[in-house]
């Protein structure tokens, strides 16, 4: 028997795949539409197709601050909750002149002084006329734009801003705990 394919057929086909995909990318919150690069690697992540349907901790990080040590508390959330559907995104900013420009030191202050396992992205500006626009963005849905380092966005698996920490928050806080508990309905 032969199969015959017109090109009615593979139209209908590539309409049918396009919408297919249309409607993936349709369904992706706003917050997660970017794609954005490891911290020292030439590798990207797409934020939808990785953290979609998560709860996450967004954190603008430097490796020379007086909060730098709250690294810790961040991996311990990591750890406590990532098998949960959630996550910690650290997003290195030198917006506060305390991070490193090289991004091989940064990246071994992480994870050598501080054993930081979940994802670390390229460094980025969080505030002024250069932020990013998931900086951008989560400062507009959340009314505030991080005031220093270790500003702290927790995010529904909606891709809604549940809250906004500031940097004196400490990973471990009673309110932000309760708070990704709440959001993971444990």
């Amino acid at each position: 028997m032969k199969l015959f394919v017109t090109p009615k057929i593979l139209l209908t086909s590539a309409l049918l795949l396009f919408t297919s995909i249309s409607a993936n990318a349709n369904n992706c919150p706003d917050i997660l539409k970017f794609v954005k690069r490891k911290l020292n690697s030439q590798d990207t992540v797409n934020m939808c197709e990785a953290y979609k349907g998560k709860t996450i901790l967004i954190v603008n990080t430097a490796s020379y601050c007086g909060y730098t040590p709250q690294f810790e508390g961040l991996e311990t959330l990591y750890n406590q909750y990532k098998d949960k559907n959630f996550t910690v995104l650290g997003f290195p900013s030198n917006d506060f002149n305390q991070e490193d420009k090289s991004e091989v030191k940064t990246g071994q202050i992480c994870r050598l002084t501080y054993g930081v396992k979940f994802p670390m992205f390229e460094a980025m500006s969080v505030k002024g006329e250069n932020t990013d626009p998931l900086y951008r963005m989560l400062a507009n849905k959340s009314g505030q734009a991080p005031k220093w380092n270790f500003f702290k966005y927790l995010i529904d698996i909606n891709g809604n801003v549940i809250n906004s920490y500031a940097s004196g928050v400490k990973p471990l806080d009673e309110a932000l705990v309760l708070d990704i508990e709440k959001a993971l309905l444990l």
